[in-house]
């Protein structure tokens, strides 16, 4: 799930919401899970404006989303907890053969770039 805010008139963002990218798996072979696309789902927030272009939007979205978690089927994920805050991901499948995904739990590291 991922939230989204559009504005169309480029100075005030008056759209926002939502958006899903609804799976169904499988887990075999121990940890590995095998999953197929069932939808995308774009919901507005409530009292937000309807966004104009909507396929413009998903667009903008598709873009912006790493193409692996888009459209996600035929692919397996083998997922490697290094610890409790922080995980690697393996994709296996027809498109993105070994992409690595890291994630780290909200809040458990600081990341500061520009600290001395």
């Amino acid at each position: 799930m991922a939230q989204w805010d559009l504005a169309e008139d480029e100075e005030v963002f008056d759209c926002t919401g939502i958006f899903n990218v609804k799976c169904s798996y499988q887990i075999n072979q121990g940890a590995r899970m095998i999953v197929d696309l069932n939808d995308h789902e774009i919901r507005p927030a409530k009292g937000s404006k309807i966004p104009s272009d909507v396929p413009g939007l998903v667009g903008l979205l598709h873009r912006a989303f790493p193409k692996e978690m888009f459209d996600p089927s035929g692919h397996a994920f083998d997922t490697t907890y290094l610890d409790a805050d922080l995980r690697v991901v393996r994709l296996t499948g027809p498109h993105h053969e070994g992409v690595r995904n890291i994630f780290m739990r909200k809040g458990s590291f600081e990341i500061n770039p520009a600290s001395d």
